[in-house]
């Protein structure tokens, strides 16, 4: 170990993004459908939690519109996309005008057991039930509980990368 102490940095929320944009994920698009219809968003944090008992993970902003449907309908999938889906990333991502519902205009979309939308054609697709949701600094954790999932053959993943698509 050295003792040369790392230097003071302040961490904004522009800097925050900039270091987790570090990271390479899997483009995806959470999805839910109850009374007010399918919603969905882009999803920046959506990742595995355990193996035993199968757990997904997902970081919703208390302010995402889909937020309610999610909470109400006590399901989503995550929709990770693949190259030939980009053009989806941004009308999920607030981009235009596309709001709620109108934006499964795009695309084309099934079901497998949760009755959350599910995009035909992506590289993967995870459907899992509401366990849990942990609130922290106005975001809501979500646990979910996989209970089916499904992938395209060849397709290949969406990637982010330092807030680009590759």
């Amino acid at each position: 170990m050295s003792d040369v102490a790392a230097p003071e940095r302040v961490i904004d929320i522009r800097t925050f993004w900039q270091a987790v944009g570090l990271r390479a994920v899997g483009t995806a698009i959470v999805t839910a459908e109850a009374g007010d219809g399918p919603r969905g968003f882009l999803a920046l944090s959506a990742t595995h939690l355990c193996a035993e008992p199968p757990m997904m993970m997902i970081s919703v902003d208390k302010k995402t519109s889909a937020l309610a449907t999610i909470l109400e309908a006590g399901h989503f999938a995550i929709n990770y996309l693949s190259t030939e889906q980009a053009e989806l990333a941004g009308p999920f991502g607030g981009k235009g005008d596309l709001k709620g519902a109108e934006r499964f205009q795009l695309g084309s979309w099934t079901k497998l057991v949760t009755g959350a939308p599910i995009l035909v054609g992506a590289s993967g697709v995870i459907d899992c039930q509401v366990e849990e949701t942990i609130e922290r600094f106005g975001t809501l954790i979500v646990i979910g509980h996989l209970v089916d999932f499904s992938a395209t053959e060849g397709a290949a993943p969406l990637v982010s990368y330092k807030g680009k698509t590759l």
